[in-house]
């Protein structure tokens, strides 16, 4: 297990993963996973070697985080955490009763690695969130058929906040986001629409997988 811990909090599940895909590219991290707070926040939960590298991870992924409009996020850093707080994530993970999403998105919790999902290898991919049901359904189904892409999953976090992520060459990923977001219309609230062309190994592991 890696000796340090740190976490940044952000918004919603597009943020977040755009936020946890640069920290993974910015040093040498672990992400731990993914902890909603049942409303539209969610924590990012790192881990490393050295301090250094959880520092350099945290400043990339805040500045990142207000590009993206989350002003003031959140940050914790533990150079020497006692080993008992790893245990605070060690409970078998569950499904919300209220929202139906994931209590936690962890990597271990994908039935489907990246090193052994054809539909994440050398593929970007492209994350539409809104807030309510309706409009995310319409959404789906214009990417799906506006362009060659795939559905890899759907997670819910709470506050009818909805994200569907999709992959495929990013051409085609584009495209379909850009049809995703034209068509959630007047039927509900586009939170963002977002693609990430190349998405470390450390951000597939936590999306959701069908």
């Amino acid at each position: 297990m890696n000796s340090c811990f740190a976490g940044l909090e952000t918004a919603f599940i597009s943020v977040t993963s755009l936020v946890a895909d640069c920290m993974a590219k910015a040093a040498d991290i672990r992400i731990l996973g993914f902890e909603p707070t049942g409303i539209e926040t969610i924590l990012i939960r790192i881990a490393a070697d050295r301090p250094d590298s959880l520092r350099a991870a945290l400043d990339a992924g805040r500045a990142r985080a207000i590009e993206l409009g989350i002003p003031e996020p959140s940050e914790v850093l533990l150079a020497r955490p006692d080993p008992a707080l790893f245990r605070l994530n060690d409970n078998p993970n569950t499904i919300n009763a209220i929202y139906g999403g994931r209590e936690e998105m962890r990597p271990d919790d994908n039935p489907n690695p990246p090193t052994k999902n054809p539909l994440m290898k050398n593929k970007a991919i492209g994350i539409l969130e809104t807030q309510g049901l309706t409009a995310v359904l319409e959404a789906t189904d214009a990417m799906l058929k506006s362009a060659d892409v795939q559905l890899v999953g759907k997670e819910k976090i709470g506050a009818a906040y909805v994200a569907i992520t999709i992959s495929g060459n990013v051409a085609a990923v584009k495209a379909a986001i850009e049809a995703g977001a034209q068509a959630v219309g007047s039927l509900g609230k586009l939170i963002a629409a977002h693609v990430i062309a190349r998405p470390h190994e450390e951000l597939t592991r936590i999306l959701p997988k069908l």
